[in-house]
């Protein structure tokens, strides 16, 4: 072996031992923290004075212990202390990143994060599964949830409203799993999508008309295309003077009326019972008088209360739907609707889908991470057995630049709408030649 790599396996194992001392310390540390402070009281205190009884604590346990430390490493390892104690652990610097869209926890030992669209392994690790299953309970309890091997997964959300979901062994094979999808402190307007290039300004145009003149606007796109982002910067063009009525499995959405009802399912008891679902919390709904109603993410038997409540005085409701394209979104609906149990002919039901269902919006996620509409597509009835669509504006995909950016535009397809007259009635003007290319 060369002089040099000698002295790289050196810098290397030191380094490594270093880092397993590090944190024993801290391990060490926060239990004599934990003994020596009482949890209770610091409920009742300011986080400003928390932190500074905190800090106090700490310096004199590392005082205490007579551990050599730098000015950086103490700052450091007061910090990562805090970080165990109140809030999620070697998580914390992640969730502080609002550039992160994903932090993805596969095992103690193996977490990712999304930035820009893109995966990237990162260097945090948890110490066992044991500390990690922690940080999971501290998540899912503060919600209301629990997971345990009778109830081994679970969604849940943080404080600043990221949707949150866990599974565990026996289900997870390698260990607990986490997934953190974020959220913005600010949620994005429709001028931060317009920057992003997921639409353009004619597109945006459409979109605050069809909510205002109360189209009923289905989402579609796949996992991590963006559907709950847009259904949240929709929901802004609502009036004031409506009262919306929002059912979430996860609340997600930060709508900005004043007149809002937020409703979210539960999960089942110990016992198995108390499980209250989207069609349950719809069906209430429909006694609160609502003007319009949100439903995070249609995927069962309440698509078919959905279409009844946009046919019987709810128009302008908004929902998201997995799917590819705007015609599997149709689909997706028909099958759902079979999932109410209701025997239906399948006539009937692509009735019912034809005459709720004005706008279908679908989302693609590309390559180079960017997300765009790709489709903005209106229902317009039936024809025989099929229910007629047409696209108003599509997305055409060009190519990929030389630094792997997705290149394209948006284009009108020529065809006029005709929710372009129910705008008029409304007296929402559009441009002229919107709708020519």
């Amino acid at each position: 072996m060369l002089l040099d790599d000698r002295f790289k396996t050196s810098a290397v194992q030191a380094t490594s031992a270093d880092t397993e001392l590090f944190k024993d310390m801290k391990i060490r540390i926060h239990r004599r923290l934990i003994d020596s402070i009482d949890l209770a009281k610091m409920d009742l205190m300011r986080s400003s004075e928390v932190i500074t009884q905190i800090r106090s604590v700490i310096e004199n346990l590392i005082i205490g212990e007579g551990i050599p430390l730098n000015q950086m490493e103490r700052d450091r390892l007061i910090v990562e202390i805090q970080h165990e104690t109140f809030g999620l652990g070697p998580l914390e610097p992640l969730l502080a990143d609002d550039q992160i869209s994903d932090i993805l926890v596969n095992n103690s030992s193996n977490v990712y994060i999304e930035k820009a669209g893109k995966l990237i392994k990162t260097e945090v690790c948890f110490r066992d599964d044991a500390h990690l299953m922690q940080i999971i309970e501290r998540i899912v309890s503060k919600v209301g949830r629990r997971i345990d091997e009778s109830s081994p997964y679970v969604d849940a959300r943080l404080p600043d409203g990221s949707r949150v979901n866990a599974i565990i062994p026996p289900l997870a094979i390698d260990g607990p799993v986490l997934s953190i999808r974020r959220f913005g402190r600010e949620p994005l307007a429709m001028r931060d999508l317009i920057e992003l290039e997921t639409l353009d300004q004619r597109i945006a145009e459409l979109l605050e008309g069809a909510v205002q003149t109360r189209l009923n606007i289905l989402i579609s796109g796949g996992t991590g295309t963006g559907k709950t982002t847009l259904l949240n910067v929709l929901s802004a063009y609502i009036p004031e003077g409506e009262r919306v009525v929002s059912i979430e499995d996860s609340a997600e959405l930060n709508l900005k009326q004043e007149h809002v009802v937020r409703l979210e399912t539960r999960p089942t008891n110990l016992e198995g019972r108390g499980e209250v679902t989207s069609r349950d919390l719809l069906r209430n709904a429909l006694r609160m008088r609502p003007d319009r109603i949100i439903i995070g993410e249609v995927r069962g038997g309440e698509s078919l209360d959905l279409l009844q409540a946009m046919n019987t005085g709810h128009d302008g409701s908004l929902s998201t739907v997995h799917a590819n394209t705007t015609r599997d979104a149709l689909s997706r609906l028909e099958t759902m609707v079979l999932m109410a149990g209701v025997e239906l002919p399948e006539r009937a039901i692509k009735e019912q889908i034809a005459s709720a269902v004005n706008l279908v919006i679908q989302l693609v996620r590309f390559s180079d991470g960017t997300r765009k509409v790709v489709k903005l597509s209106e229902i317009t009835g039936m024809e025989g057995n099929t229910i007629v669509m047409h696209d108003v504006i599509v997305y055409r995909q060009k190519g990929i630049d030389r630094e792997g950016r997705v290149i394209g535009d948006f284009r009108a397809t020529g065809v006029r709408p005709r929710f372009a007259e129910r705008f008029k009635l409304f007296g929402f003007e559009l441009p002229p030649r919107m709708f020519e290319d």
